[in-house]
């Protein structure tokens, strides 16, 4: 029994370490057909150290970062090279590979960066907050009322960019000795200003559903993810009702941590799959595209788990709904949002069609969710939070300026 455990184990490191050397020489060819990237030029730095596992992270950045280059240079800085690769293939960002210290060192003093953002709490980000001189600002890769929002780590940056009053206040309550107002700013959220692309179905009269589940979370307080407790049940209610569609995208990393959760999500896949062979004209649609686009804007409800995800619709202020997580060890913070949301038990699944057609319909749940919108948000007019995130930008900049010029800096 030991023995095929240690088997196994040494062919599951083998696989990665064959992947990783896979990833760095074909990141090596790369980096050769780009050339080097010109040195002075870059002013803002995205700090980035996990591998292409963690990608989703960034990718919901990389429209806004595009938008913010076109007026001060971004330049990434990722330190694992299956990221690295993963991120000069699709960013459209210019990216540098820091495996070591020193290059990042060397990085530094090719580049003057006054400002580096970080997009999560990778341990490893400790290797880049040692250099002063310049702002370190946590943007996160999401906004919700998950326990990860107020985690202590805040402490560490200079500075965090917000969506708005809901993250402050969580912020205030959770920490101790955290100066609110001095050291985060509100920008909204800049990547709903970027919704694009189309679905790859004509809209007829089916109600749109997206089905955006979360993974099982890596502890009991964070196990958010309804795949297993709800998913199933859901996704097959819906395609036997003829009149719905379904989009599911299920988090990357469903069933990471428990194979059943896996298993679960497998078998919505094959459902939808053979729900569409059997229904040519009923295009459910499991998407596992990069970006968030159409995918938040146009169905005509969403069901999420407690994620960033529900948050994200929430800046459309269109119908949604948020699963009730099953394990009674989850913690929900009922202070905010979900405390006056439409939640979705276990239990009600196999109603789904009758409680979506109650939600869809509830006037007073709109209304409810336009106040909520703004309370986390603030101004999500297209274009207000893109300049709401460059004049945060701005701000630290001109900050940067006048402290290099009080200390004689260049």
């Amino acid at each position: 029994m030991q023995l095929a455990k240690d088997v196994k184990r040494a062919l599951r490191l083998g696989k990665r370490v064959l992947k990783g050397r896979q990833a760095y020489f074909q990141l090596r060819q790369l980096i050769e057909e780009r050339g080097p990237i010109p040195e002075q030029h870059f002013t803002i730095g995205v700090y980035f150290a996990d591998s292409d596992v963690n990608i989703y992270q960034m990718r919901q950045w990389y429209a806004p970062l595009q938008k913010l280059s076109e007026r001060w240079p971004v330049l990434v800085l990722a330190r694992n090279a299956s990221g690295a690769r993963q991120l000069m293939r699709e960013s459209g960002l210019a990216v540098e590979f820091v495996q070591r210290v020193t290059e990042i060192e060397r990085v530094l003093e090719e580049q003057r960066l006054d400002v580096i953002l970080y997009v999560n709490q990778n341990t490893r980000n400790f290797q880049m907050m040692r250099y002063g001189q310049r702002w370190h600002v946590f943007v996160n890769h999401g906004e919700s009322d998950k326990m990860y929002m107020t985690s202590n780590q805040y402490q560490t940056y200079d500075f965090a960019f917000v969506a708005g009053d809901a993250a402050r206040e969580r912020l205030s309550r959770a920490l101790w000795n955290y100066d609110v107002e001095a050291r985060t700013m509100s920008i909204g959220r800049p990547q709903t200003d970027h919704l694009e692309g189309a679905p790859p179905f004509t809209p007829d009269e089916r109600t749109v559903v997206l089905y955006a589940p979360t993974w099982e979370g890596d502890r009991p307080a964070a196990s958010y993810g309804s795949v297993a407790s709800h998913g199933e049940a859901l996704v097959r209610a819906l395609i036997a009702t003829g009149r719905h569609r379904v989009v599911y995208r299920p988090h990357p990393r469903s069933g990471v941590v428990d194979s059943e959760f896996g298993a679960a999500n497998a078998r919505i896949i094959a459902m939808i799959d053979a729900a569409n062979r059997a229904d040519p004209t009923a295009h459910h649609v499991y998407d596992t595209s990069s970006r968030l686009g159409w995918q938040l804007s146009l169905p005509d409800v969403a069901i999420c788990d407690i994620s960033a995800m529900v948050y994200d619709r929430l800046a459309t202020g269109r119908p949604l709904m948020v699963t009730r997580p099953a394990s009674p060890e989850a913690a929900v913070d009922a202070t905010g949002y979900l405390s006056v949301c439409e939640w979705l038990a276990a239990a009600d699944t196999p109603d789904i069609a009758a409680v979506l057609d109650r939600v869809i319909g509830d006037e007073a749940a709109r209304e409810r969710l336009g106040t909520w919108s703004a309370h986390y948000f603030g101004d999500t007019t297209p274009g207000a939070p893109t300049q709401r995130f460059h004049a945060a930008i701005a701000e630290l900049l001109t900050r940067a300026d006048a402290e290099r010029a009080q200390r004689g800096l260049g």
